[in-house]
């Protein structure tokens, strides 16, 4: 395998595996964490938004724009959550069922691929929404914390397939 097609791989591996994690956190209602969907799974809101108002040491006036942005973004990405959610207990359930049926786990697959679609596309709006709200030195402290996580990240995944 190429090492774009391994980083590919590894990123929708990822992307299914948090979002999914996010269905399940849905799920149970986060009520620990400040209710359903405080955070959406994508690490805002909630307690992540106190990290980030300590880290980025935002204003208050900046702490309620961006929950008023959260707010208002939660009637289009519950739905998508909860779509994510049925699609993961669907699965369980095909896998659970002793017989594999490729065709009922291709539909499904096909199905949760908009889903996750939507919800990128939306992730991605909001975080731009989010952005907007931040001053240039705050951005660049926020880049800084990427480029980390991200070092980080790619300390987990090697460069190079292991030889055959």
């Amino acid at each position: 395998m190429k090492p774009g097609s391994l980083k590919i791989v590894a990123f929708g591996a990822a992307l299914v595996v948090a979002l999914s994690i996010a269905g399940v956190a849905l799920a149970q209602g986060m009520h620990r964490h400040g209710g359903p969907m405080a955070d959406f799974g994508f690490g805002l809101g909630g307690p992540m938004l106190g990290y980030y108002s300590d880290v980025l040491d935002l204003t208050q006036a900046q702490q309620d724009q961006m929950k008023a942005i959260l707010e208002k973004e939660k009637p289009t990405i519950q739905p998508l959550m909860k779509q994510l959610m049925q699609a993961h207990k669907d699965l369980s359930s095909l896998e659970d069922a002793g017989t594999f049926d490729e065709a009922k786990v291709r539909a499904l697959a096909a199905a949760n691929t908009q889903t996750l679609t939507e919800l990128i596309v939306q992730k991605a709006r909001i975080h731009s929404e989010l952005a907007q709200v931040l001053t240039a030195d705050q951005k660049t402290k926020l880049a800084a914390l990427k480029a980390k996580h991200e070092a980080r990240w790619k300390s987990h995944v090697p460069a190079e397939p292991p030889a055959d």
